[in-house]
């Protein structure tokens, strides 16, 4: 039987094994798929040893993503330009990495969220491996302005440098901020910050927000409530990041096995689940 496995620390929250094994069953797919425990400073030795055993392909979590990247000798243009990946694939010997955050969070935003991005203004909160996995693909989405804020405003500006090329083909004006500069308000605010994981408080005001603006949150479930009370508490549309989870998932599906999954029920039933 295949094999498959999510890697992280932590992750014993992760619902990919879930997913995953919906996706299987409803593709008439045959594969198992389970959680592996990274212990920090020992990222590499466990992929070898997985690829070692058989496996055909496993997902990164934090905080691995950048290592995964290294890793690799084959890595495609989205993971390339992240310089992060979260899915990898193992195959004659080789070390492959991709990137389907970015896609999957552009398929929930516009396809199940209903937000069209083309024309928008838009705030990134973050510069790590999620805000890096997701900004080409927002950037692809042709919207009229995207600020990336973090902390550290030298990581934010590294960030957008990578990008820079690809912001000036899509006409995107991109621009590069530390927290404490003013940062006007937006259509569209996206926190990839590790704010909710640690349930430290929005890093961002709600002067940020227009109204009516969309608030979305890359993680679900209860690390998400304190961001989508915050957004509603501001006249904002919140979500949280379970249908990005889902789409990134499917798109890492397709990758390994060829087969789109039935994301639309796949995820109704996950919420259900969860709730």
């Amino acid at each position: 039987m295949d094999l498959y496995c999510v890697m992280g620390n932590p992750v014993a929250h992760s619902k990919s094994p879930w997913i995953h094994a919906r996706f299987a069953a409803l593709t008439g797919q045959t594969l198992r798929y389970e959680k592996r425990l990274v212990p920090l400073d020992g990222f590499a030795a466990a992929v070898h040893a997985f690829a070692a055993e058989g496996g055909r392909g496993c997902n990164i979590t934090l905080p691995f993503k950048f290592a995964a990247d290294a890793l690799a000798g084959l890595t495609s243009e989205r993971a390339t330009l992240a310089q992060a990946a979260n899915t990898l694939t193992f195959a004659d010997g080789e070390i492959s990495a991709d990137n389907t955050d970015g896609v999957g969070l552009i398929r929930d935003i516009e396809g199940h969220a209903g937000c069209r991005l083309q024309g928008r203004r838009l705030l990134l909160i973050g510069a790590g491996g999620a805000a890096a996995g997701v900004l080409g693909a927002l950037l692809q989405a042709q919207p009229e302005h995207i600020t990336v804020v973090n902390r550290t405003a030298t990581k934010a500006s590294a960030l957008v440098a990578r990008h820079d090329a690809l912001a000036r083909r899509q006409k995107t004006e991109l621009v590069a901020l530390g927290l404490d500069a003013p940062l006007g308000c937006f259509d569209v605010v996206i926190n990839a910050s590790a704010s909710s994981l640690s349930g430290a408080a929005v890093p961002v005001p709600g002067s940020t927000l227009k109204p009516g603006a969309l608030a979305y949150d890359l993680m679900y479930g209860a690390a998400a409530q304190g961001f989508m009370a915050w957004a509603q508490a501001h006249g904002a549309r919140s979500r949280d990041g379970l249908g990005m989870l889902v789409e990134q998932a499917a798109e890492s599906f397709f990758i390994w096995r060829g087969v789109r999954p039935p994301v639309p029920q796949v995820l109704a039933e996950l919420r259900a689940e969860i709730a």
